[in-house]
């Protein structure tokens, strides 16, 4: 049914689990929060500002350790990416994919614009890894998932057993997203 709600999603870094536990805290005491926020921190039940938040904790990926604005223009979309994992080992085999045989260099060599990659410790669906691309366009985003179908060592990647989506994989989520005005990604 329509709720009136459009999904929104939001991208918080944290250097430390320590900043992710005192998140609220900090927010309820700083005033231009407070102030800038009351109409949506105020809203009453009658009139909620949202239906419900669902939050995951993601750990940054070694092959990408920080979070990426490759891309910056007007127009530009996202696709937010969840790989389901039938166990925590094919999880990491996964992971080992993107981060030790290969798997980032060439999103990178083919236009597939990584914004983050992380596993997620705390959240839905677990195990699963989630990461982010951006592009100038639909188009270009359609072109980039081309090239990287014909790259020779995707090719050979998808080709070992241990690598087998079959094997490593029981569910994937792709969301496309366009970027609010406010956006800072």
């Amino acid at each position: 049914p329509d709720t009136g709600f459009s999904p929104a999603y939001v991208l918080l870094r944290h250097k430390t689990m320590d900043s992710i536990a005192t998140l609220t805290q900090r927010l309820a005491g700083d005033e231009a929060y407070i102030r800038q926020g009351s109409s949506f921190l105020d809203a009453p039940a009658g009139s909620a500002a949202f239906k419900r938040m669902e939050s995951s904790c993601l750990l940054a990926f070694k092959g990408m350790p920080q979070l990426e604005i490759p891309v910056k223009s007007a127009g530009r979309v996202f696709q937010l990416r969840t790989y389901e994992s039938p166990s925590v080992k094919t999880g990491q085999k996964k992971i080992e994919m993107f981060n030790d045989a290969g798997e980032i260099k060439i999103f990178r060599e083919v236009g597939l614009n990584p914004v983050f990659f992380g596993e997620t410790l705390a959240g839905s669906k677990m195990p699963n890894l989630t990461y982010m691309l951006a592009f100038k366009s639909m188009e270009e985003q359609k072109a980039s998932w081309q090239r990287f179908g014909q790259h020779p060592l995707w090719k050979q990647l998808r080709a070992m057993p241990e690598y087998a989506d079959k094997a490593i994989l029981c569910g994937i989520t792709n969301l496309s997203l366009v970027a609010a005005e406010y956006s800072q990604i």
